[in-house]
């Protein structure tokens, strides 16, 4: 008996080797000018010296998709051990701080497409250990709860898919910098209840429950928002199965509608809508985070993540925009108006995933 337990545990060792051994080998050997490290270095040093987007007299502070930029520049220099892309980052924002010389531009509703605002600050104090950018984040966070739904939710709720990423990461940067279990609990509360209205049979999301549309971008928040709560979600979280069931089938949904190019639509059930950049870039982060943490299989999905980071990596122009991003879109139940969709180059809202899937593709 002895024997065939050491037999059976010296098997399950090797196929355990094997897969981390397929897992890493569709994220090695790249193609000159695609590898992560130095496409990620260039896109986020052209952050840096950007400035701000979408700022107007109607519009009047920091913009989500800049915010997410920041957050996926971050993790890039903390990853690749870039002390001196970090200390520009830090250094772009101090003028965003409370008294500020561009305290004008911090926003101001209580909204995800404000509150998302803080995960710069705590992302800063995670990697800084600075006590003042760790207390003004999480300060975001306590706020988007202090007056929340009968249901437990947050009056933030919405139920439009954007909210699974820009909603969910606040709280759960915040539980990264506390340790405090209850931004986790949160969070994958909050999931799990968009999971359950959003999420249709064949593992899409519309992009809100009156719009039945599946735009891009849209699902690409999703993929984002639950490749993120994934990586943090302990084994035994009650609400961890819901969650990766969720994103399984969002994922092998996605694999059916992948183009031969690598890339995914605007409309991304509709060809004759046009490859878009930033949907592909979440997709792609989405599925590198998927195999490289096991949840999906490397043999089936390594595939496909490979093809989408190249694929988009392509779309990066010779001055580190990125092209072909949807412009900002708000939900409609009009056809036309989604395959009208304008493309954009250099908007934030490209810039940001690119940076999540370099990340992903650094982490070990």
């Amino acid at each position: 008996m002895k024997m065939v337990r050491a037999v059976v545990l010296v098997g399950s060792l090797l196929a355990a080797s094997g897969a981390g051994v397929a897992q890493q080998s569709y994220f090695t050997n790249w193609p000159a000018g695609v590898a992560p490290n130095e496409v990620g270095k260039r896109v986020a040093e052209h952050f840096v010296t950007s400035p701000h987007q979408y700022i107007s007299a109607k519009n009047t502070t920091l913009h989500y998709s800049e915010v997410a930029t920041w957050y996926g520049s971050l993790t890039f220099a903390k990853l690749t051990h870039d002390s001196a892309l970090q200390a520009a980052l830090v250094k772009k924002f101090e003028p965003l701080m409370p008294g500020g010389a561009e305290a004008k531009l911090i926003p101001q509703r209580r909204h995800v497409d404000d509150s998302i605002f803080g995960i710069v600050p705590l992302e800063i104090g995670i990697q800084t250990k600075d006590a003042k950018y760790l207390s003004y984040g999480k300060s975001w966070a306590d706020r988007q709860w202090e007056n929340p739904q009968p249901d437990g939710l947050s009056a933030e709720t919405r139920y439009w898919i954007d909210d699974m990423y820009m909603l969910t990461i606040l709280q759960l940067e915040a539980y990264r910098a506390t340790g405090d279990k209850k931004y986790l609990d949160r969070d994958a509360k909050e999931m799990a209840a968009y999971l359950d209205k959003l999420q249709q049979p064949n593992g899409l999301f519309f992009h809100a429950p009156d719009v039945p549309f599946y735009w891009g971008r849209g699902d690409g928040w999703v993929a984002a928002g639950m490749a993120e709560m994934l990586s943090e979600l302990p084994q035994g979280h009650p609400q961890r199965a819901r969650i990766l069931k969720g994103y399984r089938e969002m994922m092998a949904a996605l694999l059916k509608y992948q183009g031969k190019d690598g890339m995914w639509r605007q409309l991304i059930d509709k060809e004759e809508s046009w490859p878009e950049s930033s949907s592909s870039a979440m997709f792609s982060f989405a599925l590198i985070s998927g195999v490289k943490h096991g949840w999906l299989d490397a043999r089936m999905y390594g595939p496909a993540a490979r093809r989408g980071w190249i694929a988009v990596v392509g779309y990066i122009d010779q001055n580190q925009d990125i092209t072909s991003v949807c412009e900002g879109t708000g939900k409609l139940n009009d056809l036309p108006y989604y395959l009208a969709r304008r493309r954009r180059t250099g908007d934030f809202h490209g810039q940001a995933p690119v940076m999540w899937a370099a990340s992903a593709l650094m982490r070990p």
